[in-house]
C-alpha cells in the first residue's frame, strides 16, 4: 500500500516544484520504486475525468470515511486497469473500502463505458489515450544515431527492422504502429513514435544512437557542419555534461576525416561522472578529454594545451524556461468530496451566528473576491525571477566573453533552453559590443554563410523593443536561431547563434552611450552576478 500513499506524497506535495521525474526520483525516502509510482502518476492522469465520474457516481467517499480523493482516484485506477488488481494485501484497509464498493464500481465503470460507445474495457482505455494524446500536443522521441559505433555506415531498417519509415513528422505522431522519419535539418536525426521506451532497445545499450531533443543538436551542427577539416583544429565544450553535445561534437569531427581533439569541461563531480561514462558508452573516449572537476571560466586560455582550439560551443547554466516538454506534475481531477461540503455548511452556519459587522464584511466579500495566490506566487515573486534573470544574463555574457579571448579561436556557439531575451539577444547584443569582440573581430556568423540545415530554420531570433539593452536588428536578428516550444516542429524552447572571428573586417563602435553602459554593467559585475555554480 506504501505505493498509493507514496504517489498521492508526490501529487500533494511537489505542485510546481519541477518535472515529475525529477520530483519521483529525487525523494530516496520513498519506499516504492520510483518507476510504480511514475507509471501510476502518468497512466491516471489519462483516466483522471473517467474515474472522477465513477466514483462520485458511486458514492465511494460517502460511504468510505478513510479514502481522501486523491487515493480513491489511485486505487480505482490500479481496480479497473491493471491486471494484478490493487498493490495491496486483501486485508489492508484500504483495499477493503474499494472491494466494499465494487459491485457499486463496476455498475458505474460500465455505464461510463457505454456512454462512451465502447464494447469493451480495452476498447475504453484506447479511447481514453487517445484523447489524451489530442488533449496533450504529441511530441516525438528524438534520436541521433551516433556514427561513433558503425564502422560501415548504418542502415536505420537494420536497428529497427519492426518500424515504418514515414515522409513527414505528422505522418510519424498520426501513426498507430511504430513509426519513425528522417529529419530535414540536422543529418543522422530521426523521429521516433512517441511514448515508445527506446532505452529498452539492444541498438541503445551498444550506444549507436543517443536520446538528444532536436534543438539541442544545433549547436554542433552549426558550429562545425559544412566546414572543411582544414579549418578546424580542436574543439572545446565548455559546458559539457551530460555529454550529448560533446559526442554529437566528435561525431561530425570524425565525419569530416578531423584529427582534432576535444576537450570537454564540467565542474560538478557527479556530473563529471555522468560526462565521462557518456562519452565512453558513445565510443568517443579515444577522442575527447573530459575535464572532470574543471570550471571552464577558471581555464587559463594562453594554456598550452588550448593552443590548437580554434571552436568553442558554450551552452550554459540558464532559466530553463524553454524546457516545456518536461513532465510537469499533472493537475489531476479529483472527485467532489461530500463530506468537505458537509463541513463547509457548518462553517456558514457558525458565521451566520457572528453580528452583523462580520455580515456585512462578507457581503462584501462575495461580491468582491480577493484571489488566493500560490504557494510558488508567494515563495517566488516576479521582481525576484527578474532579479535572476539579470544575474544568469551577466554571467553568460562574461562566459562567452571569455571563449573570445582563446588565441586560435575563430568560431563559438552560444546557446540556451530558455525563451527570454535577457538570456538570449541581450547577451548577443553585450557580445557584439564587448571590448573583447572589437579588438578580436568577433562577429555573428550570417545566417548565408550557415550550414545548409541551419540556414533554412525559418525561425530567427527577435527584438520585442521591451529590452533597451536589445539592440539587434536586420542582419544579427537573421543571424540568430530560435525554436519555438509550440511550434509543429515540435522542440523545446531554444536559442542558438555563432560568433565567427575575421580579422581582416573594421568594426566600427556601435552606439557610444549604449557602450558605455554595457562596460559599466560589466565592471559591477562582482556586486551583481550570483555565485558562480558551474554549468549545469
Amino acid at each position: 500500500m506504501a505505493l498509493y500513499y507514496d504517489t498521492a506524497a508526490v501529487l500533494s506535495s511537489a505542485q510546481g516544484q519541477g518535472s515529475l521525474k525529477s520530483s519521483i526520483y529525487g525523494d530516496a525516502a520513498k519506499k516504492s520504486r520510483p518507476t510504480q509510482i511514475y507509471a501510476l502518476i502518468s497512466q491516471t492522469a489519462k483516466r483522471d475525468v473517467l474515474l472522477k465520474e465513477v466514483i462520485e457516481n458511486a458514492e465511494l467517499l460517502k460511504h468510505e470515511s478513510k479514502l481522501t480523493p486523491l487515493l480513491a482516484l489511485l486505487l480505482c485506477h490500479d481496480h479497473f486497469f491493471v491486471k494484478s488488481g490493487i498493490a495491496a494485501p486483501l486485508k489492508h484497509p484500504l483495499r477493503q473500502a474499494i472491494e466494499r464498493n465494487k459491485s457499486r464500481l463496476l455498475s458505474e465503470l460500465a455505464r461510463a463505458r457505454l456512454k462512451r460507445k465502447c464494447a469493451s474495457l480495452d476498447a475504453l482505455k484506447l479511447q481514453l489515450d487517445a484523447d489524451h494524446r489530442r488533449q496533450t500536443r504529441p511530441h516525438p522521441r528524438w534520436m541521433r544515431t551516433n556514427i561513433l559505433r558503425f564502422d560501415d555506415g548504418y542502415q536505420p531498417r537494420q536497428m529497427f527492422p519492426k518500424w515504418n519509415q514515414q515522409n513527414s513528422l505528422d505522418q510519424v505522431l498520426e501513426a498507430t504502429e511504430l513509426s519513425y522519419c528522417h529529419d530535414n535539418h540536422v543529418p543522422h536525426l530521426f523521429a521516433f513514435s512517441p511514448n515508445i521506451e527506446l532505452v529498452k532497445t539492444e541498438a541503445y545499450t551498444r550506444g549507436q544512437y543517443i536520446l538528444q531533443d532536436k534543438a539541442s543538436c544545433f549547436p554542433a551542427y552549426l558550429l562545425l557542419g559544412g566546414q572543411s577539416k582544414e579549418d578546424i583544429g580542436d574543439v572545446l565544450d565548455g559546458c559539457a555534461a551530460p555529454g550529448n553535445k560533446t559526442t554529437h561534437i566528435t561525431a561530425i569531427l570524425q565525419e569530416l576525416g578531423s584529427d582534432g581533439k576535444v576537450f570537454a569541461c564540467e565542474r560538478d563531480v557527479a556530473r563529471s561522472k555522468t560526462l565521462i561514462s557518456m562519452v565512453s558508452k558513445a565510443g568517443a573516449a579515444n577522442r575527447v578529454q573530459v575535464l572532470a572537476k574543471q570550471d571552464f571560466f577558471a581555464l587559463d586560455s594562453t594554456d598550452p594545451r588550448f593552443q590548437e582550439v580554434t571552436h568553442l560551443l558554450l551552452d550554459p547554466s540558464c532559466s530553463g524556461s524553454g524546457i516545456l516538454n518536461r513532465e510537469d506534475i499533472p493537475q489531476l481531477a479529483l472527485p467532489n468530496d461530500p463530506r468537505a461540503a458537509t463541513k463547509s455548511s457548518k462553517n456558514d452556519t457558525a458565521d451566520q451566528m457572528v453580528g452583523s459587522k462580520k455580515r456585512k464584511r462578507a457581503d462584501d466579500v462575495a461580491r468582491s473576491p480577493e484571489p488566493i495566490p500560490s504557494p510558488m506566487e508567494e515563495e517566488i515573486p516576479v521582481q525576484a525571477t527578474t532579479e535572476r534573470l539579470q544575474k544568469l544574463s551577466n554571467l553568460q555574457t562574461r562566459i562567452v566573453e571569455h571563449a573570445m579571448a582563446f588565441p586560435a579561436a575563430t568560431r563559438i556557439t552560444y546557446s540556451t533552453c530558455s525563451v527570454h531575451e535577457q538570456e538570449n539577444e541581450v547577451v548577443v547584443s553585450r557580445l557584439l559590443a564587448s571590448r573583447v569582440a572589437q579588438d578580436r573581430g568577433w562577429r555573428l556568423l550570417p545566417r548565408a554563410q550557415q550550414v545548409q540545415g541551419m540556414k533554412e530554420w525559418k525561425h530567427r531570433g527577435c527584438n520585442s523593443g521591451s529590452d533597451s539593452e536589445n539592440t539587434l536588428t536586420g542582419d544579427d536578428l537573421d543571424s540568430c536561431i530560435r525554436c519555438l516550444p509550440d511550434d509543429n516542429e515540435r522542440t523545446m524552447g531554444f536559442f542558438v547563434c555563432a560568433f565567427m572571428r575575421d580579422d581582416n573586417v573594421q568594426h566600427q563602435e556601435r552606439d557610444a552611450s549604449s557602450l558605455a553602459a554595457r562596460n559599466s554593467l560589466r565592471n559591477d559585475d562582482e556586486d551583481n552576478d550570483e555565485a558562480w555554480e558551474g554549468f549545469e
